[in-house]
C-alpha cells in the first residue's frame, strides 16, 4: 500500500457548533499534530464500523462526541461499579421504550414487571419463576421471534420506577412472562457477578438508586454514550504520561476529537487504516529510530570492508566457501543451516545450534533471502547483511526488533524435489 504523509494532508474535520458538528479543514503542521488526528480518525472508523455497525446519524454522533468531552473535561459523575451498571440498564430500559425489549419492537417493554423481575432476581427469590426456568423461557421465546419475524403483536409500553422490594406478581401473559424472565435475569447476573460481596446493602441501594436516575436520562445510546465518556476520561488520565504512552508526544485533545468525528462519519481524506498504518510507522521511528540509524552506519562502513560485495539492492554478502553444484531459482524448495544475528552479536534465531537444517521455498522468506541464496551454487556458505528494507523493516518479528540490519551465515546444502 502505497504510504500517505499525515502531514501532507489537510484533514476534514468536524467542530461543535449547539451539540451540532460539520465539517472544516484543519491543517496539520507537524508530527505531534498528525498523531493526534490519526489516533482519533482511526479509533472513530473502528467504532463505525463495530460499535455504531455503520449507524451514524446525527443523533448517535452527537451523543457520542459530547460524552467523549465530558469525559475529557471530568464532569461525569464518579459512581461505583454498582452505581455505573445500575445507571446504565436504567438508560437501556428507557431506551427499549423505542427499541422494545432486547431490541425487539414487538416486545413492548413493560417497566413494571421487568424491574420486580430484576429485583426478584436480585434476591434470589424463586416464588415466580427460578433462574434456570428463566433463561430457558427467554432463550426460546427469543429464538421463536427470530424464526417467526417478530409476529407477535406490539404492545403498550409501561413506565415505572424500579422498587426496592422482593415481591411476587402474577404474570397474566407472554408479555408480562418475557419482561420477568429477562429482567430476572438481569438481576440474577448482578447479584453473581457485582453484588456479591454487598454485606451492608448499600451497593444494591446504589445501584437500584442509579436505575432510576437512568431513566430520566434523554439519552439514545447509552452503551455509545457510556463508551465516549470512558474514552475521553482515559485520554485525559493518561495525558501525562504522553500520548499513546509516548513522552515525546504531547496530547491535543481538540485535534482527537476532529479525527474521532471524521472516523465515524466516514471521511475519506485519509482512511483508518491509512492512520494506523502512520501511527504505527511513527511510534517505530521514534523508538527504534536509532536501531535504523545504527543500521546505515554499520553497512556503510561494512560495505567498504575487503571481499564484501553489494548488490544492486544493497544487499552485501561475503563467500565463505564456494561450492561447485547448481544455483537454486526464486521458485525452488531449498535445504540451508543458518546463524542470525543482530548487528551487535545478538543471536535471535539459528538452525545450527538447534543442530537441524530447515526446508523453505525461496520465495516465502524476506527479500535478502530470496536474492542471497540465489547467488549461492549448492555447497556453498555466505555470510549476508541484510539491510532493514531487505529484512522485515518496520515490523517486530519475534525478538528482532524494528528496522533492524541482519547478518546471516548460510550454508546451503541442497535444491529440494
Amino acid at each position: 500500500m502505497k504510504k500517505v504523509s499525515i502531514l501532507l494532508i489537510a484533514a476534514m474535520a468536524m467542530i461543535s457548533c449547539g451539540n451540532t458538528y460539520q465539517i472544516k479543514t484543519v491543517a496539520l503542521t507537524n508530527q505531534n499534530d498528525s498523531m493526534n488526528y490519526a489516533l482519533g480518525l482511526v479509533n472513530g472508523a473502528q467504532m463505525k464500523m463495530y460499535q455504531l455497525r455503520n449507524d451514524t446519524s446525527m443523533e448517535t454522533v452527537t451523543e457520542f462526541i459530547d460524552a467523549l468531552q465530558r469525559g475529557y473535561d471530568g464532569t461525569v459523575e464518579e459512581l461505583s461499579e454498582a452505581g455505573n451498571i445500575g445507571k446504565n440498564i436504567g438508560m437501556a430500559i428507557k431506551r427499549a421504550e423505542e427499541t422494545g425489549l432486547a431490541d425487539n419492537p414487538a416486545w413492548a417493554i413493560n417497566q413494571k414487571i421487568f424491574f420486580q423481575g430484576l429485583v426478584n432476581g436480585l434476591r434470589h427469590d424463586t416464588t415466580v419463576m427460578k433462574a434456570e426456568d428463566a433463561r430457558n423461557y427467554f432463550q426460546a421465546q427469543y429464538q421463536a421471534a427470530s424464526v417467526l419475524n417478530d409476529s407477535i403483536e406490539p404492545g403498550k409500553v409501561v413506565k415505572a420506577k424500579c422498587v426496592y422490594k422482593v415481591q411476587t406478581i402474577a404474570l397474566n401473559n407472554q408479555s408480562d412472562s418475557i419482561n420477568y424472565a429477562f429482567g430476572y435475569l438481569n438481576g440474577d447476573e448482578v447479584a453473581r457477578y457485582v453484588l456479591l460481596m454487598d454485606s451492608t446493602g448499600q451497593l444494591t441501594k446504589d445501584f437500584i438508586t442509579n436505575i432510576n436516575k437512568g431513566l430520566k436520562s434523554k439519552v439514545k445510546n447509552p452503551q455509545i454514550v457510556s463508551m465516549g465518556e470512558q474514552i475521553g476520561k482515559n485520554i485525559k488520565d493518561q495525558e501525562a504520561q504522553g500520548l499513546i504512552g509516548e513522552p515525546s508526544l504531547a496530547t491535543d485533545f481538540a485535534l482527537i476529537k476532529q479525527g474521532f468525528i471524521n472516523g465515524l462519519l466516514g471521511d475519506t481524506t485519509m482512511t483508518g487504516e491509512q492512520a494506523g498504518e502512520y501511527i504505527q510507522t511513527t511510534m517505530n521511528n521514534i523508538k527504534y529510530g536509532n536501531v535504523k540509524e545504527d543500521g546505515e552506519k554499520f553497512l556503510a562502513e561494512n560495505a567498504l570492508k575487503e571481499g564484501v560485495k553489494v548488490t544492486d539492492s544493497g544487499l552485501q554478502y561475503e563467500v565463505l566457501k564456494m561450492g561447485r553444484g547448481k544455483k537454486p531459482a526464486a521458485t525452488d524448495r531449498v535445504k540451508v543451516h543458518y546463524h542470525g544475528t543482530l548487528i551487535d552479536g545478538t543471536v535471535f534465531d539459528s538452525s545450527v545450534e538447534r543442530g537441524e537444517p530447515i526446508v523453505f521455498g525461496l520465495n516465502q522468506v524476506i527479500k535478502g533471502w530470496t536474492e542471497g541464496v540465489q547467488l549461492m551454487p549448492v555447497g556453498s556458505k555466505f555470510r549476508f547483511y541484510i539491510p532493514q528494507e531487505l529484512g522485515y523493516g518496520s515490523q517486530a518479528a519475534g525478538s528482532i526488533p524494528p528496522y533492524s540490519t541482519l547478518i546471516f551465515e548460510v550454508e546451503l546444502l541442497g535444491i529440494e524435489k
